[in-house]
């Protein structure tokens, strides 16, 4: 399995989003993704589904340690208090015994600043409540300051193939930390991609499945794709097989252009090219 080493840390590198999936669907959900192979799964509290990852994980009969839970502080709980109660929250619904990784899901200091936020997720860390910290959706300058206040391992972002995200690369690599790619497949855009059909015929992979090997190549970024469909769960986790060439890389770099799916108003000043208008 492929996996993002950092020291103290060991993240599978291929994961499994559950944003989205039908609500009474997500505990045999996961449980099947994990029969497949996967061994990361990601949640949040705005999902409202962690009780349900939680059972999943549970009934599927595999060893705790052998999973690594990923689960997001929603913004709105961005005061100190509120991080300490809610990541509890989350402990008890996910009812894993810790955390692996808590995240800050979306900048928040427009609420609360955020030196207070993760200051308190690197005390929620201390209480041995979650063994590691992060943000989510922070763009490069924020995410510097990030790494100046709090021992935060890693920026989970959207990334896909129309969507670089050089800037937040260079903070990640000067900082010790590693990316992790939501949105992989661009809302199942890469589908219909020429240039990813192309490679895909070449290597008896589907246009997603080249998405996701063009990210699982590097050796910095954990990818979080996500499939409620049986078929398409197993065939996002045999892209982790696929080995693309320098060249192949090069032509699916190429299509970057700056496409960002996802943007609600209280997202913060994108970097560039990505900026929003």
């Amino acid at each position: 399995m492929l996996t993002i080493a950092l020291p103290d840390l060991e993240v599978p590198a291929l994961g499994f989003g559950t944003y989205g999936l039908p609500h009474d669907a997500v505990e045999a959900t996961v449980r099947h993704a994990i029969e497949v192979g996967y061994r990361h799964i990601d949640t949040a509290q705005m999902y409202r589904n962690e009780a349900a990852v939680g059972r999943g994980i549970a009934t599927s009969g595999i060893d705790r340690d052998e999973v690594f839970v990923t689960t997001k502080v929603w913004r709105d709980h961005a005061a100190r208090d509120d991080v300490h109660r809610t990541a509890r929250e989350s402990l008890d619904r996910l009812g894993v015994g810790r955390i692996d990784l808590l995240l800050l899901h979306w900048p928040a200091d427009d609420l609360v600043p955020m030196e207070e936020t993760l200051t308190a997720l690197t005390e929620v860390r201390e209480a041995g409540i979650t063994a590691h910290i992060g943000v989510s959706n922070f763009p490069a300058p924020m995410l510097d300051r990030a790494f100046d206040v709090a021992p935060i391992v890693t920026d989970q972002v959207e990334h896909h193939p129309y969507l670089a995200v050089d800037a937040i690369r260079q903070v990640l690599a000067e900082r010790g930390g590693f990316l992790t790619a939501y949105s992989p497949i661009a809302k199942g855009r890469v589908a219909d991609d020429p240039v990813l059909q192309e490679i895909g015929k070449q290597h008896d992979a589907t246009p997603a499945q080249v998405a996701l090997a063009y990210l699982l190549q590097r050796p910095d970024t954990a990818v979080i794709p996500r499939s409620s469909d049986p078929d398409r769960i197993a065939a996002n986790f045999a892209a982790g097989d696929v080995r693309l060439s320098d060249d192949d890389l090069r032509r699916i770099d190429g299509l970057a252009r700056g496409q960002r799916l996802i943007d609600p108003g209280f997202a913060p000043p994108w970097d560039p090219p990505e900026q929003r208008a």
